[in-house]
């Protein structure tokens, strides 16, 4: 898979992932192609900043040496850093738009799942909008406010709507007709981290 890198300057890089790509290495020679090495190989300065699972495509932002990789950390951290993306999910969303307010914590029997916990689950929350409706299908953005794991994922199907193609967490029946996961990080804002200017980065759904 050739990486498409969408944006590179002196102190960050972003890339385009493709689904199926690990970001970071995994345990064991057969997991290590990941989207991280492919972009070193080209950028050895390139340190990771986020992650996309796996089976999610779209935009991925690289810090290009340690001092942007801790101003680019902190303000992932500080929730500075604008995500947006784009899903399809099984049936039709009422309303049409709002927030998923919905605890996470891991299902540690069942790692790497996790699940709501509204007693132990750290606070995440998630605002949707859907963009369009056919069948039983609904196309929606999504706006992670907080990045847990598998946030995305697990609270559309805690609200009844999983994803279509997610091999972790949907039915059978939304498994059908989808050969990968229908989830694009689309959109990716933040400020510079040497320059403070905004850098707003934009990539096709595939799907």
């Amino acid at each position: 898979m050739n990486i498409a890198v969408l944006h590179v300057d002196d102190a960050c890089i972003v890339v385009d992932k493709p689904s199926g790509l690990l970001s970071v290495p995994g345990r064991g020679e057969h997991l290590q192609d990941c989207l991280a090495t492919r972009v070193q190989a080209q950028f050895g300065d390139a340190l990771v900043v986020h992650r996309l699972d796996m089976a999610t495509s779209g935009l991925m932002l690289f810090a290009r040496g340690i001092d942007a990789q801790r101003r680019l950390s902190r303000a992932f951290a500080q929730r500075e850093v604008h995500k947006r993306y784009v899903a399809v999910v099984h049936g039709r969303l009422d309303p049409d738009h709002g927030e998923i307010d919905l605890p996470l914590i891991a299902d540690w029997p069942n790692r790497p799942l996790q699940r709501v916990d509204h007693e132990h689950g750290k606070p995440s929350l998630t605002r949707y909008r859907v963009v369009d409706t056919k069948a039983e299908r609904s196309r929606v953005e999504l706006e992670p406010v907080t990045g847990r794991a598998h946030q995305l994922r697990v609270h559309l199907l805690a609200i009844g709507h999983p994803i279509v193609g997610d091999a972790l967490y949907a039915p059978p029946e939304v498994l059908a007709g989808a050969d990968r996961l229908l989830l694009h990080a689309t959109s990716l804002r933040f400020a510079h981290p040497v320059s403070g200017a905004a850098v707003a980065i934009e990539s096709a759904v595939p799907f």
